[in-house]
């Protein structure tokens, strides 16, 4: 009996500590969540207040382009005011502003002296870097929202997800063509049957003989096999004449 209620506590106290356990992961996933998303808005508030000095800027050399410089005020407007709702609202404000702007820069091509304004260039390199920042964000912050939102459907999580009131959170996605577009490659430039160059051939070169250290390593240079000269026959001898025996004199000479 008494090894049983020792079986039961150790039960409940494992199902308790996962319980604490989880919960509090859910605390810091929540936490992470937040929080990358406010270093979203901050980036998206910082392009909100470059546009005016963009605006006046352009001004002062197109004024005839009034349509265009009105789509971008009316959309910075619609995008600031939807900070008020959630990543879903503001995603739609955001990518109807980064379109108005996307025609505000090609219309500037229409005008040599806007596009060497130094003042011009420089706001439209910070919007280049902002908007780096808000794809940087805009990853990280989704991809928090993933592993957040999977918990709550997982099983047993979810159920700890209903106990505490923890709700899936919204994902800040882009729905503008242009970007989501994958690259075209073409290559209809390419000759169709066109045979390729044969490599050029690759010089011999004699392995190095390796040197003591220090000294630089030798190149072997090709042995010169010598010319062989042909053998002259040797000159015909005369025989020499016979010795006379040991204490004789030789005969005299005719």
């Amino acid at each position: 009996m008494l090894v049983a209620i020792i079986v039961i506590v150790v039960i409940l106290a494992l199902i308790a500590l996962s319980f604490v356990v989880s919960s509090n992961r859910f605390v810091r996933q929540h936490n992470l969540v937040q929080e990358s998303w406010r270093q979203i808005d901050v980036e998206l508030q910082r392009r909100h207040d470059l546009i005016p000095n963009l605006i006046e800027t352009v001004k002062g050399y197109a004024t005839q382009e009034r349509t265009v410089l009105q789509q971008v005020t009316e959309a910075r407007t619609q995008a600031m005011q939807a900070r008020a709702g959630g990543p879903e609202q503001m995603a739609q404000a955001e990518n109807q502003l980064q379109r108005s702007l996307g025609g505000l820069f090609a219309v500037a091509e229409s005008y040599p002296q806007l596009k060497s304004n130094e003042n011009f260039l420089e706001l439209q390199r910070q919007l280049a870097d902002t908007e780096d920042r808000i794809a940087a964000g805009r990853r990280f912050y989704n991809g928090n929202v993933r592993a957040y939102n999977t918990r709550i459907e997982a099983f047993p999580s979810s159920f700890i997800a209903a106990r505490r009131g923890y709700k899936k959170e919204e994902y800040f996605e882009v729905d503008d063509p242009q970007v989501r577009s994958a690259v075209n490659v073409d290559f209809s430039t390419l000759t169709p049957g066109a045979p390729a160059a044969a490599p050029a051939p690759t010089p011999q070169i004699p392995p190095a003989v390796p040197q003591p250290s220090g000294l630089p390593p030798v190149t072997q240079q090709p042995v010169q096999q010598p010319v062989q000269q042909p053998v002259q026959p040797p000159a015909a001898q005369q025989p020499a004449p016979p010795q006379p025996p040991y204490g004789e004199q030789p005969p005299p000479q005719a």
